[in-house]
């Protein structure tokens, strides 16, 4: 199946208390779960890590993993 430009991942740049899109799409992976973020619900990542997560559970794993 083809996927549309508005289909395929978003690029971000994770800042402390927002992101900038880098390059277009409409989501984002969860660097821990692997499941596709829709930008628009994304609430949780880190700028020291330039990663998304899925939700605080993910992130509060990540975080205590370490680097």
């Amino acid at each position: 199946m083809l996927m549309s430009s508005g289909d395929q991942l978003a690029t971000l740049l994770y800042e402390s208390s927002s992101f900038r899109v880098m390059k277009a799409g409409r989501h984002v992976a969860c660097a821990v779960s692997g499941e596709l973020i829709a930008l628009e619900d994304l609430r949780y990542w880190s700028a020291e890590h330039q990663e998304a997560y899925a939700n605080a559970e993910f992130a509060t794993q990540r975080l205590l993993r370490g680097a």
